[in-house]
């Protein structure tokens, strides 16, 4: 969701530095990078720890989260072309999960912005889901069960290292849109695309079908 259908790493990232801020240490935006993708708590727990904090992580989160939703409402876009690839595989009959690191209360509100609401997937994965966070392959592993799917079957579409790897623990096959990071950094994918709106369906099915067949494909 993060960084693929929603442009919301930035505005999470603001959210964060705000809070810590509030709390008398200045942080930089940079210092999320290796955390993005891997759930909130690393996220905000990751950084804490670089600067030597204890951190009363479900406070810290809940006052992110309110910065966040204060922030959303105005300044959250979906990436052009991500509604429009959603509903392209809804008609082709394919079977859609948001699988992401984010809590639910995160994941429902962009999800509202961007009018593709929870009920609109077939499901939906949550931090809350899941023990291990990407790049833990669980929360895909997860979905792929809700979509009643063998891992085989699936084809992720990620933007950060974390769930490029995560993807490939689970045993699927990924397409990175590099929204976030550089195209050299997502390594692993199968394919790279600059953005989620010059992923054609085809290049679903084809690397869907490749997994099938056991078929390397690293294409960029």
């Amino acid at each position: 969701m993060d960084g693929v259908l929603t442009d919301s790493e930035p505005l999470i990232n603001a959210a964060a530095v705000a809070m810590f801020r509030e709390m008398g240490i200045r942080v930089q935006p940079e210092d999320f990078l290796p955390f993005v993708g891997a759930g909130e708590n690393r996220y905000l727990g990751g950084v804490a720890e670089k600067y030597g904090i204890t951190l009363d992580l479900e406070r810290a989160k809940k006052r992110t989260y309110q910065i966040y939703l204060e922030l959303a409402p105005r300044q959250l876009r979906a990436f052009p072309g991500a509604v429009e690839l959603a509903q392209q595989c809804r008609k082709a009959g394919l079977r859609l999960a948001v699988a992401s690191s984010a809590d639910m209360i995160k994941i429902e509100a962009n999800l509202q912005i961007i009018a593709l609401p929870p009920n609109w997937w077939d499901a939906v994965i949550c931090a809350e889901d899941v023990i291990h966070k990407k790049p833990a392959p669980d929360i895909f592993l997860a979905a792929a069960r809700r979509l009643m799917l063998l891992p085989e079957q699936c084809v992720v579409i990620e933007d950060a290292l974390n769930g490029i790897i995560a993807a490939r623990k689970a045993g699927m096959r990924c397409i990175a849109v590099a929204h976030s990071f550089p195209a050299a950094q997502l390594n692993g994918a199968d394919l790279v695309r600059e953005r989620i709106s010059e992923i054609l369906l085809q290049d679903i099915f084809t690397i869907q079908a490749a997994n099938a067949t056991g078929t390397k494909n690293h294409n960029s």
